[in-house]
């Protein structure tokens, strides 16, 4: 069995000073346009309790052109004006279904440099990629083919804070969802970043600790520098590109990591950890941070949807630490500097091995008695995981402390 699915395919670019200066003032007029329409917008609702739509926007971005002051953004592509409008659109549409807060104004300093093409604004031909208003393609370094016969739908120019141009093209690929047998249940840490229920540890690299004596003497470099200066400028360019190389590695690793696991398992059973709540631990928030564990999750939930594959989250209360595995015994306390624990019925426990094979229980058990994969919202309050919810005849013989 295939699978159809949307894919982006990301690549480095080196621009000429034109096409750099062209892209740079896409997204200038990209930005002003984006805050232009979020104020008209947040102006039509507080005065006159109104809600204006995309077409409104669309409108008004008309007679913006023709004003005397705004007459330059008839100097780039409308494309990418046009899809800010809708990227707005949609996040006035989450806002309003509760999936995310209000939209936020774009900054020049802090906010992601990118713009968006359809396939009406650029020209991909035999491997070379022409963006409108632009005479001469652009100079990819194409890392990796396309997927034989794919046409790009659309086109996502982005300049990062380190200073690289990247392209990105949203192209439709066939995945092979072939079933494979095993289940694996994963505990994510900080001495080893997985533990897998088949026992196999995975290392933490720690690449931010790997370059944190770099990372501190460009941070110490640019607090020397005096501010407005052209070389604060050089030196924050400098401290980009150390983070550019940690997220990077992290990245690449978290990525060879997912698709190993989603390749070998038709059944991935993880923790559903509150990573947002663990970052305001200061003593922990660096190394959790470092860890990236939300990425990770993020990385297997759309791995496993397009392969096929079987994503169970368990409860976040589920105590897969206290539990041996061996008999079901819940031990009242576990400190987190006890690595290895043994069971009064005599079986010497690794503490994230342990918590591995108890999350792989209790997520076919959820997948057997049809829980979710989310953790309910009453047995949170509770702290009772979703198997709790069976018959008490079902727990019947397991012993207790």
């Amino acid at each position: 069995m295939a699978r159809v699915v949307k894919r982006a395919f990301r690549y480095r670019f080196y621009p000429s000073p034109e096409q750099a200066a062209e892209l740079c003032r896409t997204f200038g007029c990209v930005r002003l346009v984006y805050n232009m329409a979020l104020q008209a917008r947040t102006e039509a609702w507080t005065v006159r309790q109104e809600r204006v739509n995309y077409p409104a926007t669309s409108a008004m971005l008309t007679v913006w052109k023709k004003t005397e002051d705004l007459a330059f953004l008839r100097e780039v592509s409308c494309v990418p004006l046009q899809q800010a409008l809708r990227h707005l659109h949609t996040g006035f549409v989450n806002f309003w279904q509760k999936r995310a807060g209000y939209p936020s104004f774009k900054s020049k300093k802090r906010s992601r440099r990118s713009a968006e093409y359809t396939s009406s604004a650029f020209r991909y031909r035999n491997g070379r990629l022409t963006l409108a208003k632009m005479a001469e393609p652009l100079d990819v370094v194409w890392s990796r083919p396309l997927p034989e016969g794919a046409t790009p739908s659309t086109v996502t120019v982005s300049q990062d804070s380190a200073g690289r141009w990247f392209v990105s093209l949203l192209c439709d690929d066939v995945i092979e969802q072939t079933p494979v047998p095993g289940a694996v249940g994963i505990d994510a840490g900080l001495g080893s970043l997985l533990a897998l229920s088949t026992g196999e540890t995975v290392t933490n690299p720690r690449h931010e600790r790997r370059d944190r004596a770099a990372l501190v003497r460009a941070q110490r470099n640019l607090a020397r520098k005096e501010k407005g200066s052209a070389n604060r400028a050089k030196a924050r360019v400098k401290v980009a590109r150390v983070h550019a190389r940690i997220a990077d590695r992290r990245r690449d690793h978290l990525h060879q990591l997912t698709s190993r696991l989603v390749r070998e398992n038709q059944t991935i059973v993880i923790e559903d950890l509150p990573v947002r709540t663990m970052l305001k631990n200061h003593c922990l928030a660096r190394a959790v941070s470092d860890a990236a564990w939300r990425q990770f999750r993020t990385m297997l939930e759309y791995k496993a949807d397009w392969h096929g594959r079987t994503l169970v989250a368990v409860d976040r209360w589920f105590p897969s630490s206290k539990l041996c595995s061996a008999c079901g015994v819940l031990t009242e306390q576990m400190p987190l500097d006890v690595r290895e624990w043994t069971c009064r019925c005599g079986v010497v426990h690794d503490r994230d091995l342990n918590a591995a094979r108890n999350i792989l229980a209790e997520g076919l058990s959820v997948i057997a008695c049809g829980g979710g994969v989310r953790p309910q919202r009453g047995s949170s309050r509770t702290r009772q995981s979703s198997v709790k919810q069976e018959p008490p005849g079902a727990t019947q013989g397991i012993p207790v402390p």
